[in-house]
């Protein structure tokens, strides 16, 4: 099992180029379901979901061809061409879908499309639960039957979809997204309440217009959408990846040094700005990108309460508790989102970090360094907040388990080379 050796103490200087977002990339790519017409993604960065999310569509029927290569052409992300007028499976088993849950999101495409399908469901997740009874209810609403038989979800819709009003009893990412998807091809008009807010959510939403659905109310807890008969193919591009873009600049914050972010709109960032002012981190804006630098010799403590967007985001809460642990004063951590997203404290703890658990609130006493050590990546954004911490200190840390990371983070080493980091990946 691979590993990363890291020897940190550096300061970062120079360019890293950030990636498309693989939390838009895998709705979009299950968008392509939703017509006999080829649908061509550009800026799809090279990560292990994105694989897995490919092989789940090629098993259904789905041409699949990569045009344009990572690390090519300024970094630029992959080109990715999906033809779907040839699925003659609706069956997404098991063995695909354990390994994402975001894979449940084939769901709502193939039953308006076809009518039927049966989808396993995704199993534990080390973060939560993150059930899929939103995604059942508001299906079931728009006229789908569902069973549940042996592990999969059995879902009809012979007559095809309707329209109808659906309000989330909590907002859901997935939810919204497989709704809006299945809502695209009904009859009649489907408004979503309480829908998600998040930039993904809307760069869906953009591809989804950009095949001919007529959507309005993206960005809003209301969501409308008309139904059509058909869907077009199209061309577009996938909106970069504001985690990973957060990850770095929280990286920039524990080292110091000076770093541009390419490839990256600060209007995507707009929810957080104000956080790493707080802790000390200045971010401004640049020509294709956003320049980031730590403010002070130390760190500040700061007060974090993850909520659904515009709140901030559970995606970074990890990444920043990193920083709270070399930051001068005591920081609060509440997660409201996930029950299991602290898993990452006792590793970090290992490294010498000061954290008190009380429920779901973190208590953080800054230290003056942490201290290099051996440490288990438990999922993946637990992953870089173990990279962040071990880059502040300055011995060296082993980081175990870091498929983790290679699920959401694109040639994490190489970026980081670049910019003076010591890491290397050891198998």
């Amino acid at each position: 099992m691979e590993k990363l050796s890291i020897k940190g103490g550096k300061p970062l200087y120079g360019e890293i180029y950030i990636s498309g977002s693989k939390n838009s990339a895998l709705p979009i790519m299950a968008a392509s379901l939703l017509t006999e017409d080829t649908l061509v993604l550009s800026n799809v960065p090279f990560l292990v979901d994105v694989t897995t999310m490919s092989k789940l569509l090629v098993q259904h029927g789905v041409d699949f061809c990569v045009d344009g290569s990572s690390f090519e052409n300024n970094c630029s992300g992959k080109r990715i061409l999906f033809n779907a007028a040839n699925v003659n499976n609706l069956q997404a088993p098991y063995e695909i879908v354990r390994k994402m849950r975001a894979s449940v999101i084939v769901l709502g495409p193939l039953l308006a499309r076809f009518g039927r399908a049966k989808v396993s469901l995704p199993g534990g997740c080390a973060i939560g639960t993150r059930p899929v009874d939103l995604h059942i209810k508001g299906l079931e609403a728009m006229g789908a039957k569902i069973e549940l038989e042996e592990g999969y979800i059995c879902a009809e819709a012979p007559n095809g979809l309707h329209g109808a009003e659906i309000t989330f009893d909590k907002v859901s990412v997935g939810a919204t997204e497989n709704v809006m998807m299945a809502a695209t091809l009904a009859n009649g008009i489907t408004i979503i309440n309480n829908a998600a807010k998040e930039p993904e959510i809307i760069d869906l939403g953009n591809c989804l217009k950009a095949m001919g659905a007529d959507i309005e109310g993206l960005g809003s807890d209301k969501i409308v959408i008309k139904g059509i008969n058909k869907l077009k193919g199209a061309n577009y591009r996938v909106i970069s990846d504001r985690i990973e873009a957060g990850s770095f600049a929280a990286m920039v914050g524990a080292t110091g040094g000076e770093i541009k972010l390419q490839n990256f709109n600060i209007d995507l960032f707009h929810n957080v700005l104000d956080k790493f002012e707080e802790i000390g981190v200045n971010i401004v804006p640049e020509k294709d990108g956003i320049l980031v630098k730590r403010k002070e010799e130390r760190l500040k403590a700061a007060e974090i309460i993850t909520q659904p967007h515009p709140g901030f985001p559970t995606d970074l809460q990890a990444q920043f508790m990193a920083m709270t642990t070399i930051a001068e004063g005591v920081s609060t951590i509440q997660e409201n989102i996930f029950e299991n997203r602290f898993m990452h404290v006792p590793e970090l703890i290992r490294m010498g970090a000061n954290i008190k658990l009380n429920g779901n609130m973190a208590l953080i006493k800054g230290v003056e360094r942490l201290k290099g050590a051996q440490v288990m990546a438990t999922d993946l954004r637990a992953s870089m907040s173990l990279l962040i911490a071990a880059l502040s200190t300055d011995e060296e840390t082993i980081v175990n388990r870091i498929y983790h990371i290679d699920r959401g983070y694109e040639r994490i080493e190489e970026k980081l080379q670049k910019c003076g980091a010591v890491i290397q990946r050891l198998k």
